[in-house]
């Protein structure tokens, strides 16, 4: 991801969307499972065990679930977009991975899964 060796994870939150192309999707809305990580500068959270120093996992939950509760997107690639672009809002977050599961995607047939993953770094947009 980038130069931070530091990582902060959060896995497997699943949150009820109103996200799809199908009116269904749109009209009774699904569960969504969504994967963080993000490249952090934790050196200092790491010596001085002070949360200030580092991003509350409870402000990413919130951040990750108002888009993904909060929002209405035809396209999981644009609800991952908008995700990391909320994570990436915060301080201390250089670089996010956003994975985004849809594990009732309708199509037509048996799939294990089905997920959209974005790589975004600060600043490196323009």
């Amino acid at each position: 991801m980038d130069k931070a060796r530091e990582r902060i994870l959060l896995t497997g939150m699943v949150f009820h969307g109103y996200h799809g192309v199908l009116p269904e999707e749109q009209a009774h809305g699904q569960p969504f499972v969504v994967d963080v990580e993000m490249a952090c500068d934790l050196e200092e959270a790491c010596h001085t065990d002070d949360l200030s120093k580092t991003v509350d996992y409870r402000e990413i939950y919130a951040r990750v679930r108002e888009v993904v509760e909060g929002g209405r997107f035809s396209l999981l690639e644009a609800l991952t977009e908008a995700i990391a672009d909320r994570l990436l809002s915060l301080p201390l977050v250089e670089s996010v991975c956003v994975r985004v599961h849809k594990p009732r995607a309708r199509l037509g047939g048996i799939v294990g899964d089905v997920a959209v993953e974005v790589h975004r770094v600060r600043g490196a947009r323009g």
